[in-house]
């Protein structure tokens, strides 16, 4: 790949389109050639603000693209993406990957046959926080996350399993990459045919087990996560990008009073004052914006050809996870009689 500005296009000028398109056009190392959506006055407010030129179709755009953000609705992922891909084409398509793992095998041998990249859009893989616990290099045995929120009237078409439970399941498969685990789930259908309350927990073959909580009922914004190891703890905000850790290594003095004290068991250390005893570390947080950091990797890709920072592969994993969750959802007796047929 030359040094010459990549020429990319985004399709798709909804919610997350509209933000691809305003990254790309502030990139210097890239040209924003196209916003491509079926409703053209739709794909022109995206392109007034931030560049290129508006069509309805791939067809329509003048030139070879280096690359291309795809940001349909998830049922047509495939449809998109895998004949730009045929043509040689990066692509970055927003997460999830695809609606069911019949389609992400699709999208991911698609990928292998032509060779093109194929990066998933899992953004909060790229949130700072993150980041900065995957620098701590964990072994996770339990981990926590709950993400909640109001209804956005967005993604209705889909579970909240699917919607927004997919970002800590890619979160979770990244830590502990095991590919064996079991899956317990229970969800609560209240605004249509979907989940929209649903908690799996998860174990995997190492005995680490997960709990996940997603609701898009709720009357605030949360998303956290509580990752215990062996070695440490971490307590992270996403939305707040912010988190503390605790080290074990930190924390020895702590371990040794109650050797050199002769304590027999904790309850004697009863009298003194924990939270002032151990060292709580706050993380080190970039101010980066997930979205900016994710475009800015696939485009590194694309330049130097080495693999996608969230891979198909890993997008199909999350794909399959997602569904096994929403499967036995379904299978629940008592959600059964809540859900509308």
């Amino acid at each position: 790949m030359t040094e010459s500005r990549l020429r990319v296009a985004v399709i798709g000028a909804g919610h997350m389109g509209r933000h691809h398109a305003r990254v790309y056009g502030q990139l210097p190392d890239c040209e924003l050639v196209a916003v491509i959506d079926k409703d053209l006055d739709r794909a022109r407010k995206v392109s007034a603000e931030h560049g290129g030129r508006a069509v309805s179709s791939v067809a329509e755009v003048n030139g070879a693209l280096d690359a291309v953000s795809v940001a349909v609705p998830t049922v047509y992922h495939a449809d998109v993406a895998i004949p730009l891909m045929e043509r040689g084409v990066a692509v970055l398509v927003e997460k999830p990957l695809a609606p069911d793992t019949a389609s992400a095998r699709q999208l991911v041998d698609a990928s292998r046959r032509s060779g093109a990249l194929l990066q998933v859009g899992h953004s909060e893989r790229f949130n700072p926080v993150v980041q900065a616990m995957l620098r701590m290099e964990l072994t996770p045995r339990f981990v926590e996350a709950h993400r909640i929120s109001p209804f956005t009237f967005r993604s209705a078409d889909v579970g909240v399993v699917f919607d927004m439970m997919i970002h800590d399941i890619d979160i979770v498969l990244h830590l502990v990459k095991q590919p064996q685990y079991s899956v317990d789930a229970v969800g609560v259908s209240v605004l249509g045919s979907c989940e929209d309350v649903a908690n799996a927990r998860i174990r995997f073959a190492d005995h680490t087990v997960v709990n996940l909580t997603a609701s898009r009922l709720a009357l605030k914004t949360e998303r956290k996560i509580r990752v215990f190891a062996p070695s440490g703890y971490v307590s992270m905000d996403y939305q707040k990008k912010s988190g503390v850790a605790i080290k074990l290594a930190d924390n020895l003095d702590l371990i040794r009073m109650a050797r050199e004290r002769n304590f027999e068991d904790l309850s004697q250390m009863a009298t003194l004052d924990f939270g002032s005893m151990v060292r709580i570390e706050p993380l080190q947080v970039d101010d980066v914006e997930p979205l900016k950091a994710e475009i800015g990797a696939f485009l590194d890709s694309v330049r130097t050809g080495s693999s996608a920072a969230v891979s198909a592969e890993e997008g199909y994993a999350a794909v399959a996870m997602a569904e096994r969750i929403t499967a036995a959802v379904r299978e629940q007796d008592w959600g059964q009689a809540l859900m509308p047929a």
